[in-house]
Formats: C-alpha cells, sequence, structure tokens
C-alpha cells in the first residue's frame, strides 16, 4: 500500500501480529514527548525507542532530546521532566530524525507506538520541515490493539483504563520515568508482548490501513 503525504500506514486488524513476531520480524517501539498537543505548531522535543525481535531488545535504545525553535512550556517542563535549559542542549531536529531513521535501519522495520497518529503525526511534520521525505514504515498501534484485546475494561469505573501507564499497571510493567520518550517506549514494548500472549488463539485478519493525519481511531 502507498503512503502519500499526511498519511500513516497504520496496521488495524490484528491476525498474525503473533506470526509475524515469532517469524523473526524486527520492531521499533517509539514514543514522543513534544511542546504541546498540535503537530502543525508544537514540535518535538524527545524521541525514544527500543528496537526488539522475539529474541529480545537488539542494541542499544535510542534517546534524543531536541532543541525545540520555541521555549519548553513550564507544564510540559512538569510533565516530562524536561526543563527549557535540557532542551537548548538538545540535538537539531534534522539530526535526531536522521539519527532515528538509521536506527530503523530499513523501511521493513515495523514501528509500535501507543495512541500512534500522535506520535506519526509529530515525526511526519519534523520529516517534513527537514526535507527528509515521508516515514514509509508500518506501525501498530497499540491504543486500537489494547481495546480490541480488552473490550471488558471499558465497563470498569475507573476512567483511562487503556492509557499506556494504567496498562502496565495492570500488567506489573515496571515504570521507571512516566512521560519521559525511552522509557514509555520500554513500557509499550512491554505491553505490546504482553497482548500478543494474551491474544494468541483470537488474533482477527490483519490489514495494513492508511489513516488520514489527525484521525485517531
Amino acid at each position: 500500500m502507498q503512503q502519500t503525504k499526511g498519511q500513516f500506514r497504520i496496521i488495524r486488524d490484528y491476525k498474525h501480529l503473533a506470526r509475524e513476531f515469532y517469524s523473526g520480524t524486527v520492531f521499533v517501539a517509539f514514543d514522543t514527548e513534544t511542546t504541546g498537543l498540535h503537530a502543525e505548531s508544537d514540535f518535538m522535543l524527545e524521541i525514544g525507542a527500543v528496537k526488539f525481535s522475539k529474541d529480545g531488545i537488539i542494541g542499544a535504545p535510542f534517546d534524543k532530546i531536541i532543541k525545540p525553535p520555541v521555549p519548553v512550556p513550564q507544564f510540559i517542563e512538569q510533565l516530562t521532566g524536561i526543563t527549557d535549559g535540557m532542551a537548548q542542549d538538545g540535538v537539531s531536529e534534522s539530526s535526531a530524525l536522521l539519527s532515528f531513521l538509521s536506527y530503523l535501519d530499513t523501511q521493513n522495520t515495523v514501528l509500535i507506538a501507543h495512541n500512534a497518529p500522535f506520535d506519526l503525526g509529530f515525526m511526519h511534520a519534523g520529516l517534513e520541515r527537514c526535507a527528509l521525505g515521508p516515514l514509509k514504515n508500518k506501525c501498530i498501534d497499540t491504543l486500537p490493539l489494547a481495546r480490541w484485546a480488552y473490550p471488558k475494561l471499558v465497563l470498569e469505573p475507573q476512567k483511562g483504563q487503556y492509557k499506556l501507564q494504567s496498562l502496565a499497571s495492570r500488567f506489573c510493567i515496571n515504570v521507571m520515568a512516566a512521560h519521559r520518550a525511552s522509557d514509555d517506549a520500554r513500557v509499550c514494548m512491554e505491553v505490546f508482548k504482553r497482548i500478543l500472549s494474551d491474544t494468541m488463539s483470537v488474533q482477527k485478519d490483519v490489514q495494513c490501513e492508511t489513516v488520514r493525519e489527525g484521525e485517531l481511531f
């Protein structure tokens, strides 16, 4: 399936995910921290990622703090722990993105993110600003995947049961630094592997659906 500007290649149905995992496919779970919520007007502060396959983690985790063209808002500092001073010492957006593309290695590497259109939106906006072309890798979004795997969580009285940190708590996954990209990427990897384990016998047909930028589900 071809990818066009402003679109993402997100896997929406889930048959064969376990088979692909156990066949040796390489995955990269990733996360971004940003200066705000809007990819068209805000900027990435951090990209974190971890590469893995059925045999375990591959190499060192990826983590780059990025110097944005705007000051880091106070509420973002409080949320992430990334201060404006830390950001000013960060690498350029183009340098971070080139390093991330090198980390992915090939277009066959499958990306994984929680609420993937948010992170992909910022990634694509940065790639466009830096004239680096679109990201062509397929991506698995663990948010709708978790909703499919555990539909009864929506009936629980507590809100936010499908948030990454809530799933981590449910699965007893250690969270060392919530809202820091590298640790959120690691947690996303662990959540993905747990969902695969829990749904081995009931996975559905898989397709790669092109999702327009800003269309979450």
